[in-house]
């Protein structure tokens, strides 16, 4: 028992030595009290150092564990580093940690700080990283009309690479979207001043931002002109300007439906003009796009001039059929008055109007026909019909043909009625002799100087006089004629017998 007890765990321990000899002094009493035997009193002793060897197990095992997390400490706080000096493309100036002297929790005490400073590295690059993004995603957004407010939280950066050299390409890209920015907001300025005709004053105030219109990125960036107070400055005036472009883009937009209105009516286009304005009033009054409807405007300018020049062939043929028709209704009208030939004013002009009334009328067939074939032509091109005055004009060409042709027949009728009435008169006459008093020849120039004296059969006999072959025998009847009357009979004679 003695030599148990001197290799007992009890006496291991130098700081522990006199207590674990007192109470081993002390269960002796106690047995020896008690009257413990030998085998009892080493089994209770094995016993006791057992438990204490358990004891010291569990603390070695936990002793270990702790060395194994120093241990995995030390390497993740490696691995952490070269990670991160990695990101943010530094060299390290850790030696690894096999090379540093000492214990692991002084390996710790060195690795600890360098870990801690190149985090804050870290966070401190993020920043400027989150910073440039940010201002880069709200540029982009704002050029490509996003109203939507961006933040820091909108904005993902990517901490795999926070390289000096990638922060500073995201430097010179935003600088380069904030020239271009300043250029656009720039150009913005000058359409909208010639869009408003702002006065010059109006205009100089802003000149050094409109001058970096045309200057390359690098002289923009030279000038100092990106400060930000600068671009905030050509902001709000873009946006001021905005407000005010909102009622002249509106004043532009009936100017050009006034435009087109115009248009459609020089070449006879059917358009609903009262429709078209109510839809552009409640397009505008719905909030549409200003400047897009004003662009679609330009657009149906452009395309209803290309419709009127393609008509533009089509409608002076119509001109001139309509004003051989109108000089056709004109020279029905005249051949119907009985006085056309009568001394007076215009007789000339009137004269010389039928003829060429005449010859005009003649071509007519010809003008119908050239139109036909045109406006055949334009349709087969355009794949729709070609309307004038709401009826296509095909239609009413047919129509005019069949009313013409009715109205040559009348014609016609009314000439071989004429005829047939004058013919039975004569025969009448040669059978009955004339029934008219016979009068002395010295009223004959009053009986020739009255316009009523005169007879209309046929056109080209409408000239004659009803006494003419009375007076053929007579020797004075040169004397007895008006003068007026020989020079009507000499501008029938020019004018081939009208």
């Amino acid at each position: 028992m003695s030599s148990m007890s001197g290799s007992s765990p009890l006496s291991l321990s130098k700081s522990g030595t006199t207590t674990c000899a007192t109470l081993l002094q002390q269960l002796q009493e106690i047995w020896d009290e008690i009257g413990e035997s030998d085998s009892e009193r080493d089994k209770k002793l094995l016993q006791v150092e057992q438990e204490c060897l358990d004891i010291y197990r569990r603390n070695v095992e936990k002793e270990r564990k702790y060395r194994a997390e120093l241990h995995q400490s030390l390497a993740e706080a490696e691995a952490e580093i070269s990670k991160l000096v990695s990101a943010l493309g530094e060299q390290a100036s850790l030696p690894l940690s096999g090379k540093i002297k000492g214990t692991l929790k002084q390996k710790l005490s060195v690795v600890d700080p360098v870990l801690k400073d190149i985090r804050t590295k870290k966070q401190e690059r993020i920043k400027e990283f989150l910073n440039i993004e940010t201002q880069i995603a709200v540029i982009c957004a704002e050029i490509a009309g996003n109203d939507r407010v961006i933040g820091p939280t909108d904005i993902q950066v990517d901490e795999q690479d926070l390289t000096a050299k990638r922060l500073g390409e995201l430097k010179s890209h935003l600088q380069e979207l904030q020239s271009e920015k300043l250029q656009d907001l720039g150009s913005s300025l000058i359409e909208l001043w010639n869009l408003m005709d702002m006065p010059m004053e109006e205009q100089l105030r802003f000149n050094h931002i409109t001058s970096l219109v045309s200057s390359s990125i690098d002289e923009v960036s030279k000038q100092g002109s990106l400060a930000i107070h600068i671009v905030e400055q050509a902001e709000v005036e873009v946006e001021r300007l905005n407000v005010l472009k909102t009622g002249k883009l509106k004043e532009l937009i009936f100017k050009r439906q006034n435009e087109l209105e115009e248009i459609y009516r020089s070449v006879h286009m059917d358009v609903d003009i009262e429709t078209a304005r109510q839809i552009l009033i409640q397009l505008m009054e719905s909030g549409s796009d200003l400047s897009y409807l004003l662009s679609s405007m330009d657009d149906q300018v452009v395309k209803a001039k290309e419709q009127a020049a393609s008509r533009k062939e089509v409608l002076d043929k119509v001109e001139k059929w309509k004003h051989a028709s109108q000089e056709e209704s004109w020279l029905d009208e005249y051949e119907k008055d009985e006085n056309r030939y009568s001394a007076g004013k215009g007789v000339h002009i009137n004269l010389k109007r039928a003829e060429k009334a005449r010859i005009l009328v003649s071509k007519i067939p010809s003008l119908i026909e050239n139109l036909t074939a045109k406006v055949k032509a334009w349709e087969k091109e355009k794949g729709m019909p070609f309307l004038y005055h709401k009826a296509p004009l095909l239609h009413t060409l047919e129509e005019y043909i069949i009313s013409r042709q009715e109205k040559q027949e009348e014609k016609r009728r009314s000439r071989e009625q004429k005829r047939l009435q004058d013919q039975f008169a004569a025969e009448q006459e040669t059978i009955y002799g004339s029934k008219s008093a016979k009068k002395p020849l010295g009223n004959a120039n009053t009986i020739l100087g009255t316009p009523n004296s005169r007879r209309v059969s046929t056109p080209s006999g409408r000239y004659g006089v009803s006494i003419g072959k009375e007076k053929r025998g007579s020797g004075n009847v040169g004397a007895v004629i008006p003068v007026n009357y020989v020079a009507l009979a000499k501008d029938d004679q020019k004018s081939g017998g009208l």
